[in-house]
């Protein structure tokens, strides 16, 4: 826990109290030492006019609430994944189309703004110093888009001209739409697939044609959606078949050990602090692009057929700049 959040934590306690706080239970919620709790609050009445009075017989801090209005710590005060939920929310209100839903987005988008920017910021000041960059986007068009969502929450079925990118061929398929998922900045859809007899995901920017089909979408137990997409790794679905085993370098470590990877990964730092990291998969091309990205970073353990796959992309790689 930060700075930002202990005072965030700290002014939420005692908006809460009806008693003076007592010194303990502070520093038991703030996961913090008796001195870094008188400090903050030394801070928050020295440059937040944040009126804290102490009850000696209570040993406690407390709101002072003999004021007429009620006290508000100044400007921005949202947790990091808050703040990236409103910025991202709003750029994407931004960049819909004219359409149907104006009438109700032009109010929400107002609602937001002036979430992000109140009267102690300058207007347009946060747009301008807070970005969200979106580097892999690729374009989808709207009207599949649109009817993929539709499908999906009129539970009806969808036929489309899929094009596939692996094989760059077309087909057509009549799909049961499962879920909309928004990952590395695009959109796939998890789907039944009936020309397949299974689950799959479509990249909804290699949809080319879409057409509704009045036949109810067959509904996939939730419970099974998530062991088939959510056991593997990225964006690839099935049930993990094999276990890769990296071995960062000690000053890549610094950066892997923070990161999560796979929601059932295992990580442990050798003698030489390097970094140990093991991920469940089943397809291996989305862990592989991972791979390559840390260069000589990284090093493949296992399984060994996952490191010759890696070595020989490594050599086509060299074999360009020879």
């Amino acid at each position: 826990m930060d700075k930002f959040d202990r005072i965030y934590a700290l002014d939420n306690m005692f908006k809460h109290a009806r008693t003076p706080v007592p010194k303990s239970q502070i520093e038991e919620r703030l996961e913090c030492s008796h001195a870094t709790v008188e400090r903050l609050i030394k801070e928050m009445r020295l440059y937040l006019d944040a009126p804290i009075d102490y009850d000696r017989e209570k040993n406690g801090y407390f709101y002072n609430k003999l004021s007429d209005t009620k006290y508000e710590l100044p400007g921005l005060w949202f947790n990091a994944s808050e703040l990236y939920a409103l910025l991202v929310t709003y750029q994407m209100l931004s960049v819909v189309e004219p359409g149907l839903f104006d009438s109700h987005i032009e109010p929400l988008k107002e609602k937001i703004k002036l979430l992000l920017e109140p009267n102690s910021v300058k207007d347009g000041e946060l747009s301008k110093r807070v970005r969200i960059l979106k580097m892999t986007a690729r374009k989808t068009n709207p009207k599949h888009f649109c009817s993929s969502a539709s499908a999906l929450l009129t539970r009806k079925q969808l036929k489309i001209h899929f094009m596939g990118r692996e094989r760059d061929q077309e087909t057509i398929r009549t799909i049961s739409p499962q879920r909309l998922i928004h990952f590395r900045d695009n959109w796939y859809l998890d789907a039944w697939c009936h020309l397949r007899e299974g689950l799959r995901t479509f990249a909804i920017d290699r949809i080319k044609k879409s057409k509704f089909i009045n036949e109810n979408a067959i509904d996939i137990d939730e419970a099974e959606l998530d062991e088939y997409y959510a056991s593997s790794f990225g964006i690839f679905s099935g049930k993990p078949k094999h276990l890769a085993k990296l071995k960062f370098s000690a000053e890549a470590a610094k950066w892997v050990a923070d990161e999560q990877w796979h929601p059932d990964q295992k990580g442990q730092f050798d003698i030489n602090g390097c970094y140990e990291l093991e991920i469940p998969y089943s397809d291996p091309r989305e862990l592989i692009q991972d791979i390559l990205k840390h260069g000589p970073s990284v090093e493949v353990i296992s399984s060994s057929k996952l490191r010759k796959q890696v070595q020989k992309k490594l050599e086509q790689a060299l074999a360009i700049y020879q």
